[in-house]
């Protein structure tokens, strides 16, 4: 069995994915579906997930953020304007993909489309707080 995330102070998956705490009769499992995305995210060395451009943009930030770079600097490695960065990492709607898949590529990340999980958004924006 996985050892949990330290968000599960002292329990852990099992094989099933539910989180498990023992107890001196037995192991006792519960989970909920966002408990489940945190702990697949922290396993598998932190997959994002976003549903909303502010989500995308925030990833953005922490990844620029995490190399210690400005926007601007972004900006420079990824041909597009600070401006753009700055719209794009406070969640402008009226993003191009041309200009989300440069920057990506600048912070050396993917785009990736996979099914939509049953988590809300609000269990979403749980995991950027």
């Amino acid at each position: 069995m996985r050892q949990s995330p330290p968000c599960f102070a002292g329990g852990f998956l099992n094989s099933a994915g539910l989180l498990c705490v023992k107890s001196q009769i037995s192991n006792l499992c519960a989970t909920t579906y966002i408990d489940v995305l945190y702990a697949v995210a922290y396993i598998s060395g932190m997959i994002d997930f976003a549903r909303t451009p502010l989500q995308i943009g925030t990833i953005i930030q922490r990844a620029r953020k995490k190399r210690n770079w400005t926007q601007g600097q972004l900006a420079e490695r990824s041909g597009l304007r600070q401006g753009t960065i700055s719209a794009i990492e406070t969640g402008s709607k009226t993003t191009k993909l041309n200009s989300l898949l440069s920057i990506l590529a600048a912070l050396d990340l993917e785009f990736r489309i996979g099914t939509r999980t049953k988590g809300s958004a609000d269990d979403i924006e749980a995991l950027f707080a």
